[in-house]
């Protein structure tokens, strides 16, 4: 009941998100604007990024998964990714294809710990990454955002961010937290991200592939505003869709609808930009992503994870 309840209110709110998002938006135009060759051809394109977004996701997890003690085959963690972006968008949550991912990972042969410590490490390297992003692109944003309330937002939402990063890598550090039941496994968790992200040899890889997946969802808002004709900067774009990312992580609509629009719309507000242009790029990024998860629901449908066999992965002594 618990569990429907919440479903409920997550479908709720992004109905009610995209209702105050949507008033505004001329539904008709915007089909209109992307009806056309060259507006289908980088649609294709905004698709095709968002692939090997997944791809380079793909080799984190795979990353990951091997400190772990998992080997991971690069073309199976793809169609484990593949298929989280189809149940992401289907199940009430943005993060649902975690949990999907998990199970078909465990299911192969992982093993249930290194299965959730993986997603949960890759999640919270990701988020990490993407915070210090935000930080370090901080004086260029307050050139572009105007609105005190905006400055004073995307700070708060960034420190937040931050401070939940630096406290899980600091877990890793304190060494008492091992022996107690309520944080053993946070601390285990956040040893092994220390491990990644601060190896000298594992490290540059980590970081840079996860910088790579934020530059690719810039990509693909990018290459929407160019099939709408948009009057926005790269530069502006580059600015303002990490923070809307990272609100959009937060699981409280489906699949982020209703709070990537409304924060898209209140982003460009904030920014001088026109409202509507922004929740029309985050409908279209929402609609890329759906087309990319219909994708990974084909994997599923013809795929051998809903059989009683096991997929194999390679483990070897787990942390």
């Amino acid at each position: 009941m618990r569990q429907i309840l919440l479903s409920m209110l997550k479908i709720l709110i992004s109905a009610a998100l995209l209702y105050v998002a949507l008033r505004k938006v001329d539904l008709f135009d915007l089909g209109v604007r992307v009806s056309g060759f060259a507006s289908l051809g980088w649609i294709a394109l905004a698709i095709a990024s968002s692939i090997l977004q997944l791809f380079i996701g793909a080799l984190r997890w795979c990353a990951v998964s091997a400190e772990l003690g998992a080997r991971f085959p690069i073309v199976l963690a793809m169609r484990f990714n593949l298929i989280g972006a189809f149940f992401n968008q289907t199940l009430p949550s943005s993060i649902g294809g975690d949990a999907v991912r998990l199970w078909l990972m465990a299911r192969a042969g992982a093993g249930w710990r290194a299965a959730t410590y993986s997603i949960f490490i890759d999640r919270a390297i990701g988020l990490i990454v993407l915070a210090v992003i935000i930080f370090a692109s901080l004086p260029w944003s307050y050139r572009l955002i105007g609105d005190p309330r905006g400055r004073s937002a995307l700070l708060l939402l960034d420190s937040l961010a931050l401070a939940a990063g630096l406290g899980f890598l600091m877990f890793g550090r304190w060494h008492r937290l091992k022996g107690w039941w309520a944080t053993h496994y946070i601390h285990a968790c956040a040893v092994v991200a220390n491990r990644l992200m601060f190896s000298p040899s594992r490290g540059p890889t980590i970081v840079i592939l996860s910088i790579l997946i934020h530059v690719f969802s810039v990509v693909i808002a990018w290459c929407i505003v160019q099939s709408i004709s948009a009057a926005v900067p790269f530069a502006q774009i580059f600015l303002l869709i990490p923070p809307v990312m990272l609100i959009t992580t937060m699981p409280i609509s489906i699949a982020g609808w209703g709070v990537r629009e409304a924060t898209m719309g209140l982003a460009f507000g904030y920014s001088g930009l026109i409202p509507t242009e922004g929740v029309n790029i985050a409908l279209l990024f929402g609609a890329v992503s759906f087309l990319v998860g219909m994708l990974g629901g084909i994997a599923w449908i013809l795929g051998p994870e809903k059989g009683t066999s096991k997929l194999s992965i390679g483990t070897a002594d787990q942390t």
